[in-house]
């Protein structure tokens, strides 16, 4: 499939995408806007809702979309850390290993049903979506660029779910539930015998994808906005009695670069950080009072005043 060349604006390259995506996930504008924001940031994406939602269609379509190679990995209580990274083989003809490589080594890798996999596979991916890069015996072997991690995470209080530790958690910038869509799209849906994601035209290449992230980090930013965003996150910690990374706030500046790219800004506003709060927090607020705390989330983001 030839690819679209990158010679028009980013706007309407960006506009293609978001259409070409939506042909197969269908009535979900802000699930594919922010799976976008979530790439250009150079981030990972955890999905949390039920199964059937359309989370492998949104995923494979991004993929085509974007020009990038995908691989899907069904996790499952018995998946071993190798399955997903791969592993070293004897061979008795040469006398040698040989690297066979895992489903990881890929662009846009899907972890469907992730919480369903020990924790010892979860701890599989750590590595590569840390340092993009993954350890096999002694060889240390680099992933392709871009890389994505989209992993999906059944209800907690379904049978055969394991708890993400928080190092997991950590890892991913941003998660978000994709939902239902309404009636029209529904039936819009049924009335379709296959959906198949490869009528998704690719509109930019890999090369392509690089540059925009590397666009997104050069994003001109205020120190003011910098220093809200700072103060934000440590209310969050002090009122929601959470803990937050560095890490974390490294991720909520290239989200926020990345919305601001989305929306044709070469620079950042307030409300860059400001709207991406609550899908980079959702995640890492733990059980118990959960919905307590979503509360006081939204209380902090009213009290805390703007730059």
């Amino acid at each position: 499939m030839s690819v679209v060349p990158l010679d028009k604006s980013n706007h309407d390259v960006l506009d293609a995408i978001r259409e070409a995506v939506s042909t197969v996930f269908m009535g979900r504008k802000e699930a594919i806007e922010l799976a976008l924001t979530c790439l250009l940031s150079d981030g990972h994406l955890l999905i949390e809702d039920v199964p059937g939602s359309g989370k492998t269609s949104l995923s494979s379509a991004l993929a085509r979309a974007l020009g990038l190679d995908f691989n899907r990995v069904q996790c499952t209580n018995d998946l071993l850390p190798a399955d997903i990274t791969g592993l070293s083989i004897f061979d008795r003809q040469t006398g040698d290993f040989t690297i066979k490589q895992g489903p990881v080594f890929t662009q846009i890798l899907l972890a469907d049903e992730l919480n369903r996999a020990p924790s010892k596979t979860q701890s599989a991916l750590l590595q590569a979506m840390e340092e993009r890069e993954v350890s096999i015996d002694t060889s240390t072997k680099p992933l392709p660029r871009p890389f994505l991690v989209i992993a999906t995470q059944n209800p907690r209080e379904n049978i055969g779910t394991f708890d993400l530790p928080e190092s997991q958690l950590d890892r991913f910038s941003l998660s978000m539930a994709i939902g239902r869509p309404d009636v029209a799209t529904q039936k819009d849906i049924l009335k379709q015998a296959v959906r198949q994601t490869d009528i998704v035209p690719a509109i930019i290449s890999a090369d392509e994808v690089i540059a925009m992230q590397e666009a997104v980090s050069a994003v001109a930013m205020h120190d003011d906005i910098l220093d809200y965003l700072l103060r934000l996150s440590d209310e969050i910690e002090a009122r929601c009695h959470i803990t937050l990374s560095v890490r974390y706030r490294q991720q909520l500046l290239s989200l926020a670069k990345a919305s601001a790219f989305l929306a044709g800004r070469d620079y950042l506003i307030p409300d860059d950080v400001k709207s991406l709060v609550p899908h980079s927090l959702h995640h890492r607020l733990g059980r118990g009072d959960k919905a307590a705390r979503l509360q006081m989330l939204a209380t902090i983001l009213n009290e805390t005043p703007l730059p």
